[in-house]
């Protein structure tokens, strides 16, 4: 028995017939696996730091309800206001990383946050899915009409977009975006040959930021070098993982939450394993794929370009981000301060995929003359 019947004609009764379920579903999963670990990882790192014992947690579920609502309304906005609101997001998400070279909150050598009445907003996470839309609409604008300059609005508006995040500096997120632009653009019909050049400049990137920038040079020495001290965070995780083994030590037994600072955000996935064991993790990996895998499935009966754009870089992104997380906790690249979408704490984080999974719930939705 469904909640709502099909001759229901209310915006939640339309919503709930078109909107794609599974995908709705997974993100659901992961939220309820995100509030487990949070309760799990945060109390013991707000002891640390002298707040009271479910200060995080709280907070986490504060938020979490806000921007599952911002998750839903989006998902229920026709395409056409999508990508005025994604507009307008994006304007104001350039004007307040501009903001933070002025007065931003520095954090271990990066000024990424603005403090706004006790929560710290990082601009910058709300440039990723509204970025997507853009260049997705000027992609799909340029096929359209040909005379359109569409790439080159495209390829401005990513100009703009690394500067900034350079300046922070903000060298991880700054090659998602890239990354993200680069299969997208792909997509559009761009031919391999320069995708190998956007490849190139991209691997300049990193080794001039590796030159250049202090905490970058660091943080790839540290990947290269394990047994450095500086390691400590990612030797303790690893150990982490390796106390847990198959099934985990038991809710509340592991003991990497105690010495981990970023526990509860960019290592919590290093909770999974020490508590919950090699199964829980790969329950989760697969969450992240499922979501990424049938998101990319559903596109492939879509013949809106814009909406394949626009639904495919906003997963991609989804998809890099798990990934960057998962992949620096195992000490598989190097760390790059990304939040596990949906799990870790962090507010801005929470809030902007929940704008861009709202958007990709919305433009897949069954719509005639799309499917």
């Amino acid at each position: 028995m469904t909640v709502f019947s099909r001759t229901d004609k209310s915006v939640l009764s339309q919503w709930w017939w078109t909107v794609d379920k599974l995908t709705l579903g997974l993100l659901l999963a992961i939220v309820v696996t995100g509030i487990v670990l949070n309760i799990a990882a945060s109390p013991s790192v707000a002891e640390r730091i002298g707040l009271p014992t479910y200060y995080f947690v709280q907070r986490h579920l504060v938020i979490l309800p806000i921007a599952l609502g911002l998750m839903i309304s989006i998902s229920m906005v026709p395409v056409r206001e999508i990508q005025s609101l994604s507009f307008a997001l994006f304007i104001l998400s350039i004007f307040l990383i501009l903001l933070t070279l002025f007065i931003g909150s520095e954090i271990k050598g990066a000024t990424r946050w603005i403090s706004l009445g006790g929560f710290s907003l990082q601009p910058s996470e709300l440039v990723k899915p509204t970025f997507a839309v853009i260049t997705a609409w000027c992609f799909a604008r340029k096929l359209e009409k040909p005379g359109f300059p569409g790439n080159i609005v495209a390829i401005s508006t990513l100009a703009v977009v690394l500067i900034l995040l350079l300046l922070q500096p903000d060298l991880g997120m700054t090659l998602v975006i890239a990354a993200v632009f680069g299969a997208q653009f792909f997509l559009a019909g761009l031919p391999l040959m320069f995708v190998l050049v956007l490849l190139g400049l991209g691997v300049c990137t990193i080794m001039g930021a590796y030159m250049f920038l202090p905490h970058v040079q660091k943080r790839i020495d540290m990947f290269l070098d394990p047994n450095t001290a500086a390691n400590y965070q990612v030797t303790k995780s690893i150990n982490a993982f390796r106390e847990g083994g198959l099934f985990g030590a038991g809710p509340g037994e592991g003991t990497v939450k105690s010495v981990i600072p970023d526990v509860h955000a960019d290592f919590i996935f290093a909770v999974a394993g020490e508590e919950f064991g090699f199964f829980a993790c790969l329950f989760i990996v697969v969450l992240f794929a499922m979501v990424v895998i049938s998101g990319y499935l559903r596109l492939m009966r879509i013949n809106n370009m814009f909406i394949l754009l626009a639904v495919a870089g906003i997963l991609t992104q989804f998809g890099i981000q798990a990934l960057i997380n998962m992949a620096s906790t195992l000490n598989m690249m190097p760390t790059k301060g990304m939040t596990l979408p949906f799990i870790s704490y962090g507010g801005s984080s929470l809030l902007a995929l929940a704008v861009g999974m709202g958007i990709v719930l919305g433009l897949t939705r069954k719509r005639p003359g799309m499917d």
